[in-house]
């Protein structure tokens, strides 16, 4: 074994046993380049990346291979989850060489981190223009030797290039236009010219969920009314909850489609998708009032219950797209394998979801739903999937990926959180309240700093909590507290929501040009600070800084936290306004701003008046009820009674839900 069978990301272990000398990143893996003179070969994954797994399968496993890159290169592994900070600046580093990026990523640098040469995965065999690996590794061992000035120069391009995220500057101009309710109406209007009407979501294939664009819509509609914006997301919605990217044995949605009709996943299922896919389904649901997505909340719920939580609370990361060496070999059927379980019934089955004997999968069937949004199954199509998820069950399942990150958990806990609060659902509250209690026990040190990941032990390697947390891991921390606080009611999260705040802002903001920056003050000092701006697969570190203080800013009555959610619109509310599909998060954020969030507080015992605020979609509503905590809005108020305000000035109280109602709008 090499050096990282003690590490706690699984995907590390995955190359324990690898013939490849590897180090994880650190000081150790930089002392033995400069020692030896030799260039850094750094490969950055996660576990359920496909292209991981084939580039390891055909070039880490070779013993040939692995010898050209022990001979000529110190070998770094980096889990891309675990490091987003060393992810980023090298995959910014591959895109400004290359013009694209992803994973695995592979990047050549210097042994004081500077990178010279990169791309994303290299065949062991050259095929076609592409170079095989071991022809990439001998050209830069030959550039390194013959050409050294030539890669100093490189190096020092490619390094003065990166980061000019951190260089933004807020402007009069772009504060204005950015903080604006106009922002609202460009971004719909953008978002109407990406959106594809004939399959819904946005672009053609690969097709990405793009939830947080989603929910710009959804407000969008909610202060226009325009029912064409509804439609954009009511036909989304349907058409990625009918095709195959969504399970329909077992809840929850895989990371994207290869096509543009959703049918065919791209099969690994992240955590931080179906929480984002989770409170969209919830939102759509309070606005609309149609069963077919809750029934798909229910299901999505039910499968981080059921398959990515810990038995304490925590919440794991991701399913592998593989079993047994295979890409989506478990959720594939042919009719023979279903008739084989559900016998006389398989024929309904089989035509309520699309099945051919042609298959729409290299000759198997993912299961979708032709008749986009009919959803609602028939019993007997419900007693075939339950029978069939048994039998799926009894099948080699994915590579689990159990490492519990920060971030990810709290925007699974927010979603919880959200939706127990809505739908009044206790199992899915008391999941939220123990996923808390878990982060708090685990990623949370004596001292009060968070840690990004923790991973269970086995055998000889204990249980441990690693990796100084970033700045989107305490600001989705925030937020999640927050709303933990306003769904069950205890003073303690937004207590917590208030510590993890203030440790954002103490050791990520930018005191020269507002926002966070992506790592701590007292982390490690790599060959530049990133500054994470753009929402992607999750939200930015800085859009969801921006959207947790606000909330709790006015919980609060906090006005730092409301000055810093400022600073970020003035930072990038213009540039979110003309590119939606970047900033959705950020938007929310916007609106909020624009809108002004509205405040109730509720004394006293009255689940009646708690119910009237949570069960419809009030984006930009925050709710005091229960046990009191420090807020202007607890003072002077009256027991039995709800309280509607607009910067701490209220209305007469209201007694009755209607009342209540009358007041928010309703």
């Amino acid at each position: 074994m090499n050096r990282l069978g003690a590490e706690t990301s699984p995907y590390l272990r995955q190359h324990a046993d690898n013939p490849v000398d590897w180090y994880p990143w650190g000081a150790e893996a930089f002392a033995a380049a400069r020692v030896a003179d030799k260039p850094i070969l750094l490969s950055v994954g996660y576990s359920a990346c496909h292209w991981c797994h084939v580039m390891a399968h055909e070039s880490f496993e070779d013993p040939e291979t692995a010898k050209v890159m022990n001979e000529l290169f110190v070998n770094v592994k980096v889990d891309r989850e675990e490091r987003p900070d060393v992810d980023t600046i090298y995959m910014e580093a591959v895109q400004a060489l290359t013009g694209r990026g992803g994973w695995p990523m592979t990047v050549f640098m210097t042994p004081d981190g500077r990178p010279f040469h990169g791309g994303t995965y290299y065949p062991r065999v050259s095929q076609g223009q592409m170079p095989s690996f071991t022809e990439i590794m001998h050209r830069i061992q030959d550039v390194w030797v013959n050409r050294r000035q030539d890669v100093d120069s490189q190096a020092d391009q490619l390094t003065q290039s990166l980061n000019r995220t951190a260089l933004i500057q807020p402007d009069p101009q772009r504060a204005e236009a950015g903080t604006g309710s106009e922002a609202l109406n460009r971004a719909t209007a953008a978002l109407r010219q990406q959106y594809d009407a004939a399959w819904g979501g946005f672009g053609g294939a690969p097709k990405f969920p793009q939830t947080m664009s989603h929910e710009v819509l959804l407000r969008s509609y909610l202060q226009s009314g325009d029912q064409d914006v509804l439609n954009m997301v009511i036909n989304s919605l349907d058409a990625m909850a009918s095709g195959g990217i969504y399970d329909h044995l077992g809840g929850g949605f895989s990371r994207y489609s290869v096509d543009a009709q959703w049918i065919v996943p791209h099969f690994e299922k992240m955590l931080y998708d179906n929480a984002l896919f989770a409170r969209l389904y919830l939102h759509a649901w309070q606005v609309t009032g149609r069963p077919r997505f809750l029934q798909v909340l229910d299901e999505t719920i039910g499968f981080v219950l059921r398959d990515l939580r810990h038995g304490s609370g925590g919440f794991y990361s991701a399913l592998d797209a593989d079993s047994e060496g295979e890409e989506g070999r478990y959720y594939v059927w042919t009719p023979d394998q279903i008739t084989s379980v559900l016998g006389d019934d398989a024929a309904e089955f089989m035509a309520w979801y699309g099945v051919t004997e042609a298959g729409n999968f290299e000759g198997h069937n993912i299961l979708w739903r032709p008749v986009r949004g009919d959803l609602l199954r028939p019993a007997s199509v419900e007693l075939g999937r339950e029978h069939l998820l048994s039998a799926r069950n009894l099948r080699i399942p994915p590579g689990l990926d159990d490492k519990v990150l920060l971030e990810w958990n709290s925007l699974m806990l927010a979603a919880l959180a959200e939706a127990a609060a809505a739908t009044g659902n206790q199992q899915w509250l008391e999941a939220a309240v123990k996923n808390g209690g878990f982060l708090l026990d685990r990623l949370r040190r004596s001292d009060g700093r968070w840690l990004r990941s923790w991973q269970a032990g086995d055998g000889d390697r204990p249980a441990q909590a690693r990796h100084l947390a970033y700045a989107a891991d305490y600001a989705a921390a925030a937020d999640a507290f927050t709303r933990l606080g306003e769904a069950s009611g205890q003073s303690r999260w937004i207590d917590e929501a208030v510590q993890a705040a203030d440790g954002l802002l103490d050791l990520f903001w930018d005191h020269e040009q507002g926002g966070v920056f992506t790592t701590g003050s007292d982390a490690e000092e790599l060959i530049c600070r990133p500054k994470e701006i753009t929402d992607n697969a999750v939200p930015s570190a800085n859009s969801a800084a921006a959207v947790a203080l606000l909330r709790l800013g006015t919980l609060t009555g906090n006005s730092h936290y409301l000055d810093r959610a400022q600073d970020i619109l003035a930072l990038l509310g213009e540039v979110a306004a003309n590119h939606p599909s970047g900033f959705g998060h950020l938007l929310e954020a916007t609106d909020m701003n624009a809108t002004g969030l509205t405040e109730v507080v509720i004394g006293g015992d009255r689940p009646d008046l708690v119910d009237a605020v949570q069960e419809v979609y009030r984006p930009n509503t925050v709710l005091a009820w229960g046990e009191p905590y420090n807020s202007p809005l607890w003072e002077g108020r009256t027991e039995g009674l709800a309280y509607v305000c607009r910067d701490y000035t209220c209305e007469a109280p209201a007694s009755a839900a209607e009342d209540l109602l009358a007041r928010l709008g309703v």
